[in-house]
Parts: structure tokens; sequence; C-alpha cells
């Protein structure tokens, strides 16, 4: 694509200038350069609301939840409470009662291996899982197989890094007991098609699980509409404080499955020599759980929601396509993922042939652009390509495209900087 089309910066339905005031760190300069954060990927910001609410927790409500009848207690498990119910709307859950908070998606993910995983699957079991998978949708059910004598299976990528379904057929049937699969890699991007895996699975009798990590706080979801059994994501991808995922999973299954965590609130009544357990969603969150992060989602939410998600996936195709068109400008740079923008969340991941990916990081983190490098959790994935790593940048609600402009001046000077070390 020629120079002059790359150049055209359509206005998105965002109004980013103004978004970008809600966010204090985005003033930030670092090494001397205005800060560039494109490592979304990893963790977002967090916009003054979300922040405010924190202090305001703290300053006016700071109580323990659910048993407390004075005052302070009230209100704090109100606000609780109206999180969970958030969250339940924001991704079209039937209830609140099937939304579980945990500390983030890793635990999520593990609560299900650790419960419904041990009760039902066996020896003779299949775990169906793709070979893009982070590790936190990787290792639990290594281990539950290990344990299980069961067998782990993987849906194959294409060139383009995308899932050969070709051979789906084959790869599940009435002994696969669950397919857990990633909506949207975090490590080239891909978006995955669950519908249709979704009904593959339930057709066999498949139990679904979706890491939404990287889906939910980029592109509305519905979870009813999906008809997945479990959905997994994290507050801190998506405005939110760190230490807050969400577990949603069908009401029947969180009757039948165990708890993960035994101990205060998670039950109903105790005796010297045993005990019933609460009701759910309570049965699965033990001790005091993280309050005020929570209620400070629930803000994050209500600003995501604001935005309308809609808009937030139509600003991130718009500067992933920028991004993409830019860096293929770039002589020898290689780009992961499907071609298409449509077919990728808005994270592009890189690589120079000559150059590590640390090294690539380190030259533009001096330059204030803020990127991931490495092997982003997905060691299996970065084997299948071929490399150790890669250069990965991702963008969320407040990024620009005057942003990618000075990544890719950036990287223009990593690569002089390094042609010129050269002996």
């Amino acid at each position: 694509m020629s120079s002059q089309n790359v150049s055209e910066k359509p206005t998105g339905p965002l109004d980013v200038g103004r978004i970008r005031e809600d966010f204090p760190i985005l003033g930030r300069r670092v090494y001397g350069k205005p800060l560039v954060y494109l490592d979304n990927a990893a963790t977002s910001q967090k916009p003054r609301q979300v922040i405010e609410a924190l202090v305001r927790y703290y300053e006016q409500h700071n109580a323990n939840i659910h048993r407390a009848i004075h005052c302070l207690g009230e209100e704090a498990t109100a606000a609780y409470e109206e999180a969970r119910a958030k969250v339940a709307r924001f991704i079209n859950a039937p209830s609140p009662e099937c939304i579980v908070f945990t500390r983030n998606t890793t635990e999520a993910i593990n609560l299900v291996a650790h419960t419904w995983g041990r009760a039902n699957v066996g020896p003779q079991a299949d775990i169906l899982l793709t070979q893009m998978e982070h590790h936190s949708n990787l290792i639990p059910w290594q281990r539950l197989a290990a344990e299980k004598g069961a067998s782990l299976r993987y849906i194959g990528l294409t060139n383009e890094q995308t899932l050969e379904l070709d051979g789906l057929d084959e790869l599940m049937h009435d002994r696969t007991r669950i397919l857990a699969v990633t909506h949207a890699s975090n490590a080239v991007g891909t978006i995955n098609p669950i519908g249709r895996l979704v009904k593959e699975a339930h057709r066999n009798g498949t139990t679904v699980l979706v890491d939404g990590a990287q889906s939910a706080p980029h592109m509305p979801v519905d979870v009813q509409a999906m008809d997945c059994d479990f959905f997994a994501f994290s507050a801190h991808k998506m405005l939110g404080p760190t230490g807050v995922g969400v577990l949603y999973a069908r009401r029947e299954l969180l009757d039948e499955m165990e708890p993960f965590l035994a101990g205060g609130e998670m039950i109903k009544r105790v005796t010297l020599e045993g005990a019933t357990w609460n009701d759910v969603p309570w049965k699965f969150e033990a001790g005091t759980p993280n309050i005020a992060d929570v209620i400070a989602f629930g803000v994050a939410i209500d600003y995501l929601t604001g935005l309308g998600m809609e808009n937030v996936r139509a600003h991130e195709m718009e500067i992933t396509d920028y991004a993409m068109r830019r860096l293929r400008q770039m002589e020898e740079v290689f780009i992961y993922g499907p071609p298409d923008v449509a077919d990728r969340g808005g994270v592009v991941s890189f690589n120079y042939p000559d150059l590590h990916p640390h090294d690539i990081g380190t030259i533009l983190d001096r330059e204030g652009v803020a990127i991931r490098a490495g092997h982003h959790c997905t060691q299996p994935l970065m084997r299948i390509l071929g490399v150790s790593g890669t250069a990965r940048a991702s963008f969320y609600v407040y990024n620009t495209l005057e942003e990618v402009d000075v990544l890719v001046e950036a990287l223009g000077k990593a690569r002089a900087f390094f042609s010129n070390d050269t002996p």
C-alpha cells in the first residue's frame, strides 16, 4: 500500500482526546519523552473514575461484607454485589448468581479444572485445547490430565495462526470432556470462531470453557449467545484494578461443583463433624474478598459501557489496521497473525529477522514507547513459529494513530542503532 494511503487517518467513533484526559498516567514522561503505552494486552491503564472509586471506598465505606449489620458493612456489601450485577449485565449473563469473583483469569480457569475437572474428567477422557493457548489455559489442564490419566489433544494452526478446523471432527468426539479455548490470542491477536466451536462441542456433549481475557475488554461479549459453559476474564485488562477476575458459569454447573477453597463465607452451617456450603456464587468465594477492587471494577464496567463496546471494537480495528499498514512498509518486518483486521484483536506481534525482541523493546522504552517483548506466556506457540519471542504492540481506547507513528519512528531508530552497532 502506498504511503499516501497509509497517512490517511479517519476519525473513529470514540473521542480519544477526551478519553485520554481521564487517564492521569498518560501525562507522564519516560526518559524525557511522552509516554506511549502500547502494552495493553498485559494490563490496561486506569481512568481517574476508577482510581477515585478506590479512594472513596477506603475513605467512606471500608468494612467487611455480607455478615455485618452496621451501616458501613451494609454499604460495602451493597456496592460489592452491585458490581457483580454490573458484570453480569456486561456479558449478558442470565443472573448475577452466575458470576464468581476470583483473583484473575488464571484462578478462574484453575477453579474449573480443580472442581468441575476433577469430577468429570477420567482416564478415558480427552481434554481438547489449541496450540495458541496462554499458559494459564494450558498448565491447569496438563496437571489435570496427569492426575487423572486423561489425554490432551490440540487443535493445530494454519500458516496465518488461525485454527486449523478441517480436522475438528477427528479431534472432538464423545470422549472429549472439555474444550478449553482462548477467545482472542494475546500473542498473535487471532480471534477464534467461538460460535462454531461451541456448537460442534455441544453436539458431541463436550463442555466448553472460553478464556476471555483478551476479548471481554475489547469487544461486545454475550455469553448466552455464545452458549459457552464457562467464560473467564480479568478486571485489570479492562480499565479495572489488579487482583480481580471473573468466572461466568452456567448456574446448573455451579450448583453441581464442589467449592475450590474452604473457609469463611463459603459455608452455610459448620459443626465439629462437617459443614454445608453457602449458596451460589458465594460458596466459591472463601474468605474476605478483594472488596475495594471489585467495587472499582464496577466503575470500570460503567466506563466501558458508557463508551459502548461496539465503539471500542471499531476504534481498535481502525488503529490496528493503521499499525499493520505502517509496519508492512518497514523493510524486513514480519507480522504474525491473520492479515485481515476483522479476524484479530488490537494486538500486533512482529519481529525483525536479526534483532532480538528484547533489544527492540529496550530501544523503544528509551523513546517512551512501552511494548511487550518475549514469549507472552505462550512458549509452545513460539516454538511453532520458530522464534524465541516477538515484539508486541497492543492497543486500547486511549491510544491514537499518532502514537502508532511514534512507534514506527522508534522502530526505525532501533533498526539504525543495531545496524550501526554491527562490527
